[in-house]
């Protein structure tokens, strides 16, 4: 059944949102649990379909998981039986394709569907494959698939042409194990990277440099299981700070790690948000009006998350005067442009540019989310809008944030689920 948002904007909207763990982390700390052998427990999950998607995947390729509570998981691994990660599985999403890196670890072999995912640009997969040749895997591909194998895998120096994020984990988790020490340079720095390195550091690895661009990986022989609590959500994180924004600070943001956070954070400060940080909970403390007009450059961590660009080009709308926002991470990522303008926003693109005019509020309309952050930058603004919207194709939104429409609900939203045409 396809499923929309309903959403009465302009309703008072008041309480605490409370910040699930990290998809981001999540997936990839999962997928290492391939490396070796033994019984893992794995905390702050975020119930998110997803990570459904990744059980299966992983149930796929042998390992038992039991699902302990709504946000914890016991995964065995007992040994791979299956080393074809099938396109059926792998296609509904591209973080499966990260299997390769920890399969090549436990077996020297693997077989990956090339992978899917948001519409949101190419992002090809070459950088994971040069950093694994650089490794000594010999690589084919053919049919729609990768076939990976190594004799032996070898340190080496990799040097990545772009920091990323996948890339990054990928040649991490296939390093752990590799005789010899990786140096990886232009290694991507997001903080979902370094709960992975500090999950398999856990696990006996020696990964040093962690949260810089230069990871060196002592190969070590043999791993062992341990348990992990996943880092909050900081893409979450961000809108929900964005929506207390919205509402004049009455959302208090419970889960918030300011150090993940911090060119966001100082951009709300350009746009004259104040807000406090005391321990994990954020209050915002100023009005909505107060807000200046301001510009953002997508930028690879530390800089500006290109997954809160389509939450604070809402935010953006609201604020006297003219905003821009240059996306330079991914190609299409404006998509919700059109349809941020049919609730009254005054956005024009040019190329890689988005210019926003402020508008005194949103109108209702029906719309269509067009990838994740883009379902998440719509329903802020039909929170706000008055009267009567829907927002269709919401499993890409359910896909990245879990609950979001009974955790609205709880603060006085009214938002409901109901049954869609497209």
């Amino acid at each position: 059944m396809v499923e929309a948002f309903r959403v009465i904007g302009g309703k008072e909207i008041s309480g605490v949102l409370e910040v699930e763990g990290s998809k981001n982390a999540a997936l990839p700390i999962m997928i290492a649990t391939l490396i070796e052998k033994g019984t893992y427990v794995l905390k702050n999950v975020p119930n998110l379909m997803d990570i459904r998607t990744l059980v299966k995947l992983l149930e796929s390729l042998g390992l038992e998981i039991e699902k302990l509570d709504d946000h914890s998981y016991k995964i065995v691994n007992n040994g791979l039986t299956n080393l074809v990660a099938g396109y059926e599985l792998v296609k509904k999403m591209r973080a499966s394709f990260l299997v390769m890196g920890a399969m090549l670890a436990h077996e020297k072999k693997a077989r990956v569907s090339l992978p899917g995912g948001c519409a949101i640009g190419a992002r090809p997969v070459d950088l994971h494959l040069k950093g694994f040749e650089s490794l000594g895997v010999k690589l084919t591909i053919d049919h729609g698939y990768v076939d990976a194998e190594a004799e032996e895998l070898k340190g080496g120096i990799i040097i990545l042409d772009f920091p990323s994020v996948g890339a990054t984990e990928n040649i991490i988790m296939a390093a752990v194990k590799a005789t010899g020490k990786t140096i990886l340079e232009n290694a991507a720095r997001e903080p979902e990277i370094e709960d992975l390195c500090y999950f398999l550091n856990d696990m006996g690895a020696k990964i040093t440099g962690i949260g810089t661009s230069r990871l060196e990986i002592e190969g070590v022989e043999k791993l062992f299981p341990c348990e992990h609590t996943i880092i909050p959500d900081r893409i979450v994180a961000g809108t929900f700070i964005i929506a207390s924004v919205m509402f004049d600070g009455k959302i208090e943001v419970k889960g918030v790690v300011k150090e993940h956070l911090g060119s966001f954070l100082m951009k709300l400060d350009e746009m004259g948000v104040k807000f406090d940080i005391e321990g994990d909970r954020l209050r915002v403390l100023s009005k909505l009006s107060d807000l200046k007009p301001v510009k953002v450059t997508t930028m690879p961590h530390p800089g500006f998350a290109t997954d809160l660009q389509s939450p604070i080009m809402t935010l953006m709308s609201l604020a006297n005067g003219t905003s821009e926002i240059k996306e330079t991470i991914f190609e299409n990522r404006f998509m919700h442009v059109p349809e941020l303008n049919r609730m009254g926003a005054k956005i024009d693109i040019s190329s890689s540019s988005a210019t926003i005019t402020g508008v005194g509020n949103f109108s209702s309309a029906e719309v269509m989310a067009s990838d994740l952050r883009a379902g998440a930058s719509l329903i802020l603004a039909a929170l706000k809008a008055d009267g009567v919207s829907i927002i269709n194709r919401i499993y890409h939104v359910d896909r990245g944030y879990e609950n979001l429409d009974l955790k609205l609900k709880k603060i006085g939203a009214d938002i409901e689920r109901i049954k869609a045409e497209i």
